[in-house]
Order: C-alpha cells, then structure tokens, then sequence
C-alpha cells in the first residue's frame, strides 16, 4: 500500500506547461547518472542546493536549498510550492526524452520511512510512458501529485513520439504532510513495521547514507545502527 500514492491535491495542467514553455530556450543539462539510464534525461532546477539552475542533484537530507533564477520564470509553479506547507529541498523539471529509458534502480533515502518525501508533477506526459515502482505501474496524468517511495525499484520507459517531463519535489516530512498522506491512505501502521530492515538491506542501507555525508543522513545511520544493537 505505501509503496506509491495517489496525494489528494491537483493542479493546472495548463498553466503547469505555459510555465514549462517559457523554460524551453533554456539549456537543460544532461542528467548525472549517465550509467542509468538509455537516450536524454535531462533537467533544470527550481530550487536547489547552489541557486544554480544546472544543479539538479537532489541532495536529499542537506540543509540551504534556495531558489533558482528560473523559479521566476514560473509563477504558477512557484504558487504549487507554495501550497506545500513543509519544508521543500530541490525542485526540478525533469524530462525523458521520446524512446530514452531509466533503468531499474532504487534512491535509498527517497521514502517517506526515512522522513522524507519525493512526488511527481506531471506536466507533459502520454499514454506510452510506463512508470514501474516495486513492479506496479503508475498511471500519471497532467497535473496529477504522486507519491512513490523510491528505495523501492523502479524505472520509467518513454515509448512515446513526445517528451515527459515532470515537476519533482524532494521535502521534508512533517504533521502536515502526515495528514495529507493519512487522507491518501498512507498505512502508518504498515510503516512502523517495515521500518525493521533485516540485517542485509539495513547494511546496504547505511552504506549509501555515509555516502551522503549530512545531518539528515547521519541520523537514520544512527537510528539504524541502535535498530541492529536491540537485534543482537
């Protein structure tokens, strides 16, 4: 049940791509994880660690997220972030080219277990994009706001004659949140008891987080850690 949510709000289809437009003259660099992916994935950042519009690395848990230039060229984007009340890390329109495709992988740190949040936005889309996550698939529409827990695997194939391209938000969670995934059908319960990984996924688990190096990242490892001492 948690491994992907339908989140009850929508928004304007047509303004989310008037928006898009004004972007298009832009250079979109190629995403970072060339080994991942086949064909052109690429993206700009709304917000993002530097305020640097070509940053798009999530850099998910880190602290001083700020604006880019390019959030001013989007007021009705700027107004969805708005309606977020937690605290958002990056924002980036990320697009997948007519026949590219996003191999199967997992983002450790992308669950909503891990007190943090990632959803999709779609702006441009159609039905020949397959979007998989723990081998289900997900049937985003414009305007649409999913939630998918991205430790899950996952990939997306664009088997389309057009681009998808995606508003993605990377935040923080909270009791706001919390509601708002509660009225999804988020299953806290179900939650709390996956929280105990076994031995072998809670080490790869802690490997990939000390790779991150930040405050957010070093308080799961402990937590984790203080999990794998009540088991011994």
């Amino acid at each position: 049940m948690n491994k992907f949510l339908k989140l009850p709000l929508l928004f304007d289809s047509d303004e989310l791509l008037k928006d898009l437009q004004a972007c298009e003259t832009m250079d979109w660099p190629r995403h970072f994880h060339t080994d991942d992916y086949s064909g052109l994935w690429s993206g700009l950042a709304l917000r993002s660690a530097s305020g640097k519009a070509d940053d798009i690395y999530s850099h998910p848990g880190g602290a001083g997220h700020v604006d880019t230039p390019v959030l001013g060229l989007c007021p009705y984007i700027a107004s969805v972030l708005g309606l977020f009340e937690c605290e958002i890390e990056s924002a980036r329109l990320l697009r997948l080219a007519p026949g590219a495709f996003i191999k199967e992988h997992r983002d450790v740190h992308t669950g909503y277990q891990f007190d943090v949040f990632r959803v999709h936005i779609p702006i441009e889309t159609s039905t020949q994009v397959r979007f998989l996550v723990g081998g289900h698939a997900l049937d985003m529409r414009e305007g649409e706001c999913w939630y998918a827990d991205f430790s899950q695997p996952h990939s997306v194939e664009n088997c389309g004659a057009t681009a998808r391209t995606n508003l993605i938000l990377d935040c923080k969670r909270n009791s706001w949140s919390d509601a708002l995934f509660r009225q999804a059908g988020y299953d806290f319960d179900e939650e709390a008891r996956s929280r105990r990984l076994d031995s072998a996924t809670r080490a790869m688990v802690i490997a990939r987080l000390s790779e991150m190096k930040t405050d957010t990242a070093e308080r799961l490892i402990r937590q984790l850690e203080a999990e794998a001492a009540s088991d011994e």
